[in-house]
């Protein structure tokens, strides 16, 4: 039932007399438009906590150090050359996690572009950690307002959790996944499976996290934003969506011909060939395949109405699939021509 979206943190129930400290650590390259948001929302987060910001400036060529700090950041680290076998965004973190309080119980490793609106989010990010979970980690809300964006980014996150079903990952040890833009980890946890250095060549670095929490038997809580965490980053046309995809798409499936050649049959048998056979004059082919497609349209329907999208476009979920699959290719053909995994001028997956 992963389509029905319906993981969401809950309401803060934390009654403590003594502050927990939180290390937020907030990766940023060439980022002044937007990480000015993210360090005031953070500042306004109220509860039984004490915040301490720290900001990785990635070599930036704009005033993104400038700015977080006068929005509020406790500490600006400037990232210092990256060595070999690290991936630009761990190893900004990697230099972040220098100045966190000795003292911290959980990290907070959030993006730059991640915006938090309510005051009690943080509030509630810790009380589902006091559940029992390690790592409590919220896709963030997308921005859905172009063209572009109302047709393509709900499918983003439909794919996402058709991927990692969030009860698989709650519940299951061999499903492991997190929410880059915002993963809450007790730092007991994090020091036990190794820190960054453990995963530091992974590409695709959230969910890098969560096998390695996995691994070391904790237990992870993925969940959807209902609006409260979002991202100020917004998609205007296809092609900056087509991008996003083909950066980490082929690193998905493990740099493999084969997978990819399966991911594409398996794509092509759901959301195609009931397309391809509506027109056949059989009723024993037309009704099972135009159930198969009618079906897709219903488990596209929450995601639809979560971002606000026009409920037809759960119509073109076999359309919207194709552009998926065009951006899996592009994203291996990237890789095999050695300009994977590009992300601000920088060639990450070769």
């Amino acid at each position: 039932m992963f389509w029905l979206l319906r993981e969401r943190l809950p309401r803060p129930t934390l009654k403590y007399t003594a502050q927990t400290t939180i290390a937020v650590v907030i990766p940023a390259r060439d980022e002044a438009e937007v990480v000015a948001q993210t360090v005031a929302s953070l500042r306004l987060q109220e509860g039984p906590f004490r915040l301490h910001i720290t900001v990785a400036d990635d070599e930036s060529s704009d005033a993104t150090a400038a700015v977080a700090r006068k929005a509020g950041a406790d500490t600006i680290i400037p990232v210092q050359p990256r060595p070999v076998g690290w991936k630009g965004k761990l190893w900004a973190l990697q230099q972040a996690m220098t100045a966190i309080p000795e003292d911290a119980e959980y990290i907070l490793f959030t993006d730059a572009d991640i915006a938090y609106r309510y005051p009690d989010l943080l509030a509630r990010l810790l009380t589902q950690a006091e559940q029992g979970y390690d790592l409590v980690t919220v896709m963030a809300h997308l921005r859905c307002q172009s063209t572009a964006e109302r047709l393509l980014i709900p499918a983003f996150v439909y794919f996402f959790f058709k991927l990692y079903p969030p009860s698989w990952v709650a519940n299951k040890p061999g499903t492991a996944a997190a929410a880059g833009g915002c993963m809450l980890i007790r730092r007991s946890t994090f020091q036990k499976l190794g820190g960054l250095e453990s995963y530091r060549d992974a590409l695709i670095d959230d969910c890098a996290l969560g096998r390695r929490v996995k691994s070391a038997g904790g237990r992870i809580w993925l969940g959807l934003s209902d609006g409260g965490i979002y991202s100020t980053r917004g998609y205007d046309d296809s092609t900056v969506i087509r991008a996003m995809i083909a950066r980490s798409a082929f690193a998905q499936l493990n740099h493999s011909a084969l997978i990819l050649a399966g991911t594409l049959a398996g794509m092509f048998f759901t959301y195609l060939v009931p397309l391809w056979f509506l027109s056949t004059p059989d009723p024993l082919v037309g009704f099972p395949t135009l159930a198969a497609w009618l079906l897709s349209a219903i488990m596209f329907l929450p995601a639809a109405r979560t971002f606000g999208a026009p409920k037809w476009t759960a119509l073109i979920v076999p359309l919207i699939a194709v552009f998926y699959l065009i951006a899996t290719v592009e994203s291996a053909l990237n890789y095999w021509s050695g300009k994977g995994g590009v992300w601000k001028g920088r060639v990450q997956d070769s």
